[in-house]
């Protein structure tokens, strides 16, 4: 059966896409900082979906993570991310080490990562790396978060010409109601985003029509049977 990874799997957007895959018959691998929250989440998706805790910045973990899936892989998602703070800053608010975390994290990691199971990336396979609209617009204290995106997005279209025989996606999902969104906005009511599970069928179509690397919009994605 096809095989995923998924980054930041054990809430939010990517747990909806791994109990999306998994109901599709993938054999999804789930890994996220917080083993309890992890281990209850593949729990619930089923036997199809495998918790590996650990932090993507670790370099020992992104070993183990390449080390079970030696045997290949279809699909990675780079969807763990962070914002360094919260409330969220202007710039010149934010210190050094802030930065440093949200390099590490949002582009270092999942770098790293890509390089780590690249020998394991079955012929046809993809990358999907989770980017935002913030990437594309510039919005007062997201700077740091933002900044990331934009290198994230760029090296991952730079991996496209260099590395032809990959899919390389970058998909931004829109606002959803999630956790980072709410330490994005503390203390605001943010129920009217939509769930993260609203958006799986577009990336699902994403998988399905494999379309030239680039950057996309889970909006554009919408398969051509919704709604039917």
């Amino acid at each position: 059966m096809p095989r995923a990874l998924i980054t930041g799997g054990s809430a939010g957007l990517g747990r909806a896409l791994a109990a999306g895959l998994a109901a599709r018959d993938w054999d999804v691998v789930i890994t996220g900082r917080d083993e309890a929250r992890l281990s209850a989440a593949a729990h619930s998706l089923g036997d199809r979906v495998t918790a590996m805790a650990g932090d993507v910045t670790d370099a020992w973990h992104r070993a183990a993570l390449a080390e079970a899936c030696s045997d290949g892989i279809d699909l990675l998602v780079n969807n763990a991310s962070t914002l360094g703070v919260s409330p969220l800053r202007p710039v010149l608010d934010l210190d050094d080490q802030v930065l440093r975390d949200v390099w590490e994290t949002n582009v270092v990691a999942p770098t790293a990562l890509i390089r780590s199971l690249r020998p394991s990336l079955n012929a046809g396979a993809a990358v999907i790396n989770i980017t935002s609209d913030a990437a594309a617009e510039h919005y007062e204290t997201w700077g740091a978060y933002a900044a990331s995106k934009v290198a994230l997005e760029h090296l991952t279209l730079t991996l496209a010409a260099e590395d032809p025989d990959v899919r390389w996606w970058t998909v931004d999902p829109g606002d959803m109601r999630t956790q980072m969104h709410q330490d994005a906005f503390p203390g605001e009511d943010i129920s009217d985003r939509p769930l993260p599970e609203s958006v799986v069928p577009a990336f699902l179509a994403l998988v399905d029509d494999r379309p030239p690397s680039g950057r996309y919009r889970a909006s554009e994605l919408v398969p051509a049977n919704a709604g039917a």
